[in-house]
């Protein structure tokens, strides 16, 4: 990359931060003074991504449609609560993984660490297929049965690596941002992100040997 190119790039993250970052203050301000029609905004908005990452993270459909409710209903009560010094999707994931981990601990788990996978056969059975107007960076660059396939490998995954790698691949979140949305140390969402990235890799050779054909 040349010094003109890495500069741009450069300007271009910077753009879009600051574009972020303003984004953030006005739907503070606006849940602040319950701007008519912004939670219904908020709402055609996020919806896809945020029942997305409920499915990943509870690995139940009726469960995470349950809490896909509450959590509007606490963003209702609670906007004003949001400051915008971070993402609003930031503040959105966070309350649901908070509504995860107190349904869990009324079933007796203490924590999000103790959410491993496969306890039963019905946590497998929903199907992660999630409408959306516009597909996901993940989408774009993957076909259908690589997503089918990646997919599988993560739902194989423990649910503290697979919302990390959910978090940045399929919303595309900073890892700063996901160290929020977690309440982990930067260098712990890191570890996860690695880590989870190689305990996939043994189940994704099809869809690797296909990328190493095109390539």
């Amino acid at each position: 990359m040349s010094i003109a190119s890495g500069f741009i790039a450069k300007a271009t993250a910077v753009t879009a931060d600051d574009e972020a970052r303003r984004e953030s203050l006005a739907i503070a301000e606006g849940l602040k003074r319950r701007k008519a029609g912004l939670l219904d905004e908020l709402i055609v908005r996020y919806q896809h991504r945020l029942l997305r990452y409920l499915l990943y993270l509870t690995g139940n459909r009726e469960a995470a449609e349950d809490i896909f409710q509450e959590v509007w209903m606490r963003v209702l009560v609670h906007g004003g609560q949001f400051n915008g010094r971070s993402r609003f999707e930031t503040w959105l994931f966070t309350i649901a993984r908070n509504l995860v981990i107190d349904q869990r601990r009324k079933r007796t788990m203490s924590s999000l660490d103790e959410l491993i996978d496969g306890a039963g056969d019905d946590d497998r059975s929903m199907c992660f297929e999630v409408a959306a107007d516009d597909p996901t960076p993940f989408d774009r660059v993957s076909n259908l049965e690589d997503r089918e396939e990646i997919t599988a490998a993560l739902l194989k995954l423990d649910t503290l690596h697979r919302e990390v790698l959910v978090l940045r691949f399929h919303e595309e979140l900073p890892l700063e941002e996901i160290a929020k949305v977690t309440r982990a140390p930067l260098s712990t969402v890191k570890s996860r992100l690695y880590r989870g990235l190689a305990m996939m890799r043994p189940n994704l050779q099809h869809a690797m040997a296909r990328s190493e054909e095109v390539a």
